[in-house]
């Protein structure tokens, strides 16, 4: 009986170790960089104030270019900021999606609407509200703010209004290239 025991348990063993090993193979799915800028802040430096709730609560001015080109199935980009060290979570301040193929970036200051000038549909972010919300952190340290581009296989054609989860899971399977941009901001 102990002899039975211990061939099952080499077994169970072997089949641990295998599934552990399958599990650092790379994701077949090549996903290319895409490079996101903006003429008001460059990477991991700070946001002006004229970007925040303390200033005119305007959306800076991005650009993004794709690294080696845009994958040719492009259909669409997406853009969500967030703020990861919001004292309850993150904290989402913009959700932006259906972005034509073509567009190569997005002016200051974009219309807190449902459907902006290029088609593209704006979600709700955190507070919630339609469109963007500047960064607004407690007083304290500086808080960081990722701008986070998607290039899509598709146009999703959704309603606005949706939430950061929900284009998340529209997204799942879609995403050819992202990137993303970073700047800090700290409350006066």
């Amino acid at each position: 009986m102990n002899a039975r025991l211990n061939v099952l348990f080499a077994i169970a063993l072997l089949g641990c170790m295998v599934t552990a090993g399958g599990a650092d193979k790379p994701n077949p799915q090549k996903i290319m960089s895409l490079q996101i800028t903006s003429t008001a802040f460059s990477e991991g430096q700070p946001i002006p104030a004229k970007y925040s709730c303390e200033g005119g609560d305007i959306s800076p001015p991005l650009q993004w270019i794709p690294q080696g080109g845009t994958p040719a199935t492009t259909k669409s980009f997406a853009l969500i900021m967030d703020d990861p060290d919001a004292p309850v979570g993150t904290w989402v301040h913009w959700v932006l999606y259906d972005l034509p193929a073509n567009a190569t970036g997005l002016s200051e200051d974009v219309a807190k609407i449902q459907v902006i000038s290029n088609g593209a549909k704006q979600g709700l972010n955190s507070w919630p509200r339609l469109g963007y919300g500047g960064p607004c952190p407690p007083p304290g340290k500086p808080h960081r703010y990722f701008f986070k581009l998607y290039a899509l296989d598709a146009m999703l054609d959704l309603k606005p209004g949706l939430t950061k989860k929900d284009l998340l899971k529209a997204m799942e399977g879609r995403v050819l290239a992202e990137g993303q941009l970073m700047g800090t901001y700290q409350r006066k």
